[in-house]
């Protein structure tokens, strides 16, 4: 739900560059070359930016 501020296998800090990298893909750019731009060389922290999925707007409907 939150934006992983490390990467989960390694520990890099990764997490200052998830918004920058969905607004470049959103935008059409390939997901390798953003990867590429940003730094993240490593395939661990690509798999941890690439599956992460943004729920937090659908779990705060629910919050009374």
């Amino acid at each position: 739900m939150i934006v992983p501020v490390r990467c989960f296998s390694c520990g890099k800090v990764i997490g200052q560059e998830y918004e920058a990298f969905i607004e470049r893909v959103e935008k059409g750019e390939e997901p390798d070359k953003v990867f590429n731009d940003l730094g993240i060389e490593r395939y661990c922290c690509r798999r941890t930016l690439f599956s992460h999925v943004d729920l937090i707007e659908e779990v705060m409907k629910y919050n009374t």
